[in-house]
């Protein structure tokens, strides 16, 4: 079953995923940081220049040299799959960027996200994130 667990927590889940595309548009690095679990990881393994960056800080210093690659991002994400097992989920996301390219071209992104969320402080926030392409053009 692709949603499971109490409503209220998949629902905070779709907004940590809401408030994360939110940032990536507005390239909030505060706001993006925010979505991270102090102790976080993050793989992009088709953007090996990107490195496997641990613990917030270092994750959304690599976000900050990332994002300098993709001025003028438009960035959506939907759920595919969120699954609440007490105060961790398992969340699947699908994502869709346009952005123009350093010589000017459109370029359509799209990809997913294996996440595994957990409560932190009393919210959610993304604990672990693994991204891969889907497709680009």
């Amino acid at each position: 079953m692709p949603f499971t667990g109490p409503t209220e927590d998949r629902l905070a889940i779709r907004e940590l995923l809401d408030a994360y595309a939110d940032a990536v548009v507005r390239n909030d690095a505060a706001a993006w940081g925010e979505c991270w679990a102090k102790d976080a990881y993050w793989s992009m393994p088709d953007y090996p220049e990107f490195g496997t960056p641990t613990g917030r800080e270092n994750i959304v210093a690599t976000w900050v040299e990332a994002m300098k690659h993709y001025p003028g991002v438009i960035f959506v994400s939907n759920p595919g799959s969120i699954e609440v097992d007490g105060d961790t989920a398992k969340v699947t996301a699908y994502t869709s960027e346009v952005y123009n390219d350093a010589g000017g071209n459109v370029k359509r992104d799209r990809g997913t996200y294996e996440d595994t969320c957990i409560r932190e402080d009393g919210r959610w926030v993304f604990q672990r994130r693994i991204f891969r392409n889907i497709h680009r053009g």
